[in-house]
């Protein structure tokens, strides 16, 4: 197997598939339906969520050691290439699992991680404790495919989830963990006694309920020691929603072309959701598109729904190509994340950033160069950002609207062109203040004909959008 030639395969596989490299058209699937937590401590941190708006979402395994996508080539749908057509299926799987002997990132360096994401002006993580492909970036005591028994397990942060979260708490940031439901590493997943043809456990669960049964206790105590291992979390972020009960399968979870068996996939989420609360209080969960008390917020991937909502929910979105690290991967403008974001909000929702650290464990200065230009931009006007809710009249062209706690209004305008911005919704009161956010000067501005007028000084400097503030009657 060339190496090389399956990198450059992979990498360009994953930009494909994304759909989302420079638009945001194509949503993952997400529910219909949503239920608000009726555990008071959880809608308390739910609120507390939502103000805060932005965070990061980080991607970081064994698949950044050959910088491909993360999990996904080890599964045998059609959708999948893996390059070298002459390298059989068993050999490339194990290729993928000595990946672990090779992954050794002595450069890592999660408070690297931590300021960029403050710079940025973010304000949680959430961090990938384990993917699909099973392996684990914590110091887990139920199996030994995990960083902490490589090459890396001598380190003094070998106990990598252990360092990001401290690194993220001590900038008093929201922290989340990432876990994926479905293992496919574990042989009570996919077991070698079967082939494995697509990404769903490989035997039938009804034939070995005992095995499946390992693999739930499995689950468990992984999560029991997420969640008392690793101090205060605030949202368990669970992936993989095809590992579900058949009950709650429906037409979207089929749009997603991945064979639905005819048997439950059930991990009890009831008792897991229980026993992490005991050990977290009010702790949220995100039992991704799983409808029901256990998705106490929804997660349209790589997309923005095309209407507003007032139910909790979060866009998680790539600044580059793809979730993890891969070479020579472009990245958004400081611009567009702007846009994404003032869009996001508008609408109600929390835009989850995707960056993917080498597989020495650093960001590139590219994307601590990105952070840090959309920082300068949050710092003039996160007021319109951050503890803000939704209008129903969220949007006038290419003017986008959000609503302090205070009654304030905020019109943020994405396009400036000719020195003016106007819009026919929210419009300000009879005797409101109108301001610019970053500019102490008086504006000049008017209501004709139904539309706001205001006239753009020429003495401030370019941004990727300004942000008006005024009341409404």
């Amino acid at each position: 197997m060339h190496l090389k030639q399956k990198i450059a395969v992979l990498t360009l596989l994953f930009f494909c598939l994304i759909g989302f490299a420079n638009g945001q058209n194509t949503i993952h699937p997400v529910s219909t339906e949503y239920q608000y937590p009726k555990d008071p401590k959880v809608a308390e941190k739910l609120e507390h969520w939502r103000d805060q708006k932005f965070g990061m979402l980080i991607h970081w395994g064994i698949y950044a050691v050959p910088g491909i996508i993360e999990s996904w080539s080890l599964c045998n749908e059609d959708w999948i290439t893996r390059g070298d057509s002459n390298v059989a299926y068993h050999d490339y799987k194990k290729w993928y699992w000595g990946l672990k002997d090779q992954f050794n990132p002595t450069g890592f360096d999660p408070d690297q991680w931590a300021a960029a994401a403050e710079k940025a002006g973010m304000k949680y993580v959430v961090f990938t404790t384990k993917h699909h492909d099973g392996f684990n970036m914590f110091d887990t005591q139920y199996t030994d495919y995990k960083i902490s028994d490589g090459p890396f397990k001598n380190h003094p942060k070998a106990d990598v989830a252990k360092h990001v979260f401290d690194a993220f708490r001590k900038r008093e940031m929201m922290i989340g963990a990432y876990y994926s439901k479905p293992d496919w590493h574990s042989q009570d997943f996919w077991w070698d006694y079967y082939a494995t043809p697509d990404r769903n456990v490989n035997y039938d669960i009804r034939k070995h309920p005992e095995r499946w049964q390992r693999y739930v206790d499995f689950t468990h105590n992984q999560i029991n020691e997420l969640t008392t291992n690793y101090g205060d979390i605030d949202i368990l972020w669970l992936d993989g929603g095809w590992v579900r009960p058949r009950n709650t399968v429906t037409e979207e979870v089929i749009a997603w072309g991945a064979p639905i068996p005819e048997f439950d996939q059930e991990i009890n989420m009831p008792k897991l959701a229980a026993m992490a609360r005991k050990n977290q209080e009010g702790l949220l969960i995100v039992d991704r598109t799983v409808h029901g008390p256990f998705e106490n917020y929804r997660t349209p991937e790589q997309g923005i729904p095309s209407t507003m909502s007032e139910d909790p929910w979060e866009s998680c979105i790539t600044l580059g190509g793809a979730w993890g690290y891969v070479p020579n991967d472009r990245f958004k403008s400081a611009e567009k994340v702007i846009h994404l974001l003032i869009e996001i909000v508008a609408k109600g929702g929390n835009l989850l950033l995707g960056v993917g650290p080498t597989a020495d464990g650093i960001f590139l200065p590219k994307q601590v160069e990105r952070l840090e230009e959309i920082g300068k931009w949050m710092n003039i006007n996160g007021e319109a950002i951050y503890e803000t809710r939704a209008l129903p009249d969220f949007q006038d062209g290419q003017v986008y609207f959000t609503k302090g706690k205070d009654a304030s209004v905020y019109a943020l305008a994405t396009n400036t062109k000719n020195g003016k911005v106007s819009w026919s919704v929210n419009l300000p009161s009879t005797n409101s203040k109108m301001e610019l956010l970053g500019y102490s000067k008086p504006l000049k501005w008017a209501v004709e004909n139904g539309k706001v007028v205001v006239t753009l000084p020429k003495d401030i400097p370019a941004q990727p959008a300004y942000t008006f503030k005024h009341s409404v009657d």
